[in-house]
């Protein structure tokens, strides 16, 4: 499952940073893009991270960034809808994959978590 985890956290973000290219080259549309890239790049690479981290509390920790930074993907991307700078219907997949993947982070954060307390 992690190895899973890994390959689709980086496909999120090499579909966040695709859906990002269609953004219109203007002040609001560079500076979404701007943020979108680097929330979602940030899912896969903290979630790598909490993949090798020497504690529990060093996962959590980490976790926590990965469902703070998912979670800041999944704003974006309905920022760039409400603001019409992409088609909503382009981002269905893209929203529907942020949600599931924020609900398997908090679900292992709280799995950790209950793991600690024993």
């Amino acid at each position: 499952m992690m190895n899973n985890l890994k390959e689709r956290t980086k496909t999120f973000a090499h579909n966040c940073i695709k859906l990002s290219l269609e953004f219109p080259n203007s002040y609001l549309g560079n500076h979404i893009k701007g943020q979108l890239i680097r929330c979602s790049t940030s899912v896969a690479a903290n979630y790598r991270a909490a993949c090798l981290a020497q504690s529990k509390n060093s996962f959590i920790a980490k976790i926590s960034i990965v469902v703070e930074e998912v979670d800041e993907s999944h704003f974006w991307i309905e920022f760039a809808i409400t603001e019409q700078l992409i088609s909503g219907i382009n981002c269905n997949s893209m929203l529907k994959e942020a949600d599931e993947l924020t609900r398997i982070f908090i679900s292992s954060r709280k799995t950790a978590k209950l793991g600690s307390n024993n």
